[in-house]
């Protein structure tokens, strides 16, 4: 049982930082390519990494769980993946990420509406406290943040109701299978399909004449290997020893990763900004407290 403690803390950590530098990657991903390109590069390098590991365990998946799959990679990678892209042509990758911690409270949603989840007051109560944390943030963003960019962070608080749905399919349907493997496995049909769209556009004129070009492939490449790839297979993992409410919980600590690679960005912080963190990381206790659930 500590081991078992000690490794999803370790994990939450581990893709907090992989996370939370997903979206300066997406930004500068998108320096030379549109939104979808980044998407498509993102989701293609992602099915390529994994795909080695998984190939052989195709035939050992039972034909009901494929609707599960597929799925899980159209809600938890293919759809945000555009969805977020899209955001970052007009809104600042450290708000892409404070907007991104929203995911926990459409996660406790789902569970109610859907799965007949019951995460008692005190957890109830540190979600809606990371929640206002988060908000602060937000709110204080600057004259960048989300005030004159409503429907661009619309996308964002989509794809964020899309992962908490990707959460609970990933840890009621799915949770029998290895970990690597559902990643895998998901990111097989959204592959496929982002290589074959990213090949009919542009790319390769944009990657030959684009100043930079080179460097945003490298980050948009990195996304999927990192981001995509390895986070999302170790997501899959802290799911088995843990729970959907625990595991959306990382997506509190990613505002702060994503808003140091702001600051390095050149990107506005203000003190308003360290008062949300600090009400942020009070709602993850919360969460993260201990009530008779792993």
């Amino acid at each position: 049982m500590g081991s078992n403690r000690s490794l999803k803390f370790f994990l939450f950590t581990i893709l907090c930082l992989i996370w939370g530098s997903s979206f300066i990657l997406m930004k500068r991903g998108l320096d030379a390519f549109t939104p979808a390109q980044v998407a498509a590069i993102r989701m293609t390098v992602a099915f390529l990494c994994l795909l080695p590991f998984v190939i052989g365990h195709i035939r050992l998946v039972p034909r009901h769980k494929w609707k599960y799959i597929i799925l899980a990679g159209a809600l938890g990678n293919g759809i945000p993946a555009v969805l977020f892209t899209t955001a970052e042509t007009r809104v600042p990758s450290s708000v892409a990420g404070m907007l991104n911690s929203l995911t926990p409270v459409f996660t406790l949603i789902v569970g109610i509406l859907f799965y007949r989840y019951r995460p008692g007051l005190i957890r109830t109560a540190g979600i809606f406290l990371g929640l206002a944390g988060a908000s602060l943030i937000v709110l204080h963003s600057g004259q960048d943040g989300i005030g004159n960019q409503k429907i661009y962070s619309f996308y964002i608080l989509l794809a964020c109701i899309l992962y908490s749905i990707d959460t609970y399919i990933l840890n009621f349907n799915l949770a029998d299978l290895k970990s690597i493997d559902i990643a895998g496995f998901a990111l097989i049909p959204v592959g496929l399909v982002a290589g074959c769209y990213l090949f009919s556009t542009d790319f390769t004129w944009r990657l030959a004449h684009t100043p930079g070009a080179a460097k945003s492939l490298a980050a948009a490449g990195l996304l999927g290997a990192l981001g995509t790839a390895t986070a999302q297979a170790l997501f899959n993992k802290m799911l088995k020893i843990s729970s959907p409410l625990f595991a959306s919980s990382v997506t509190y600590c990613i505002p702060f990763v994503a808003l140091l690679w702001g600051m390095l960005d050149h990107e506005k912080i203000s003190a308003l900004h360290i008062a949300g963190f600090t009400i942020t990381l009070a709602g993850i206790a919360l969460v993260n407290r201990r009530m008779g659930e792993p």
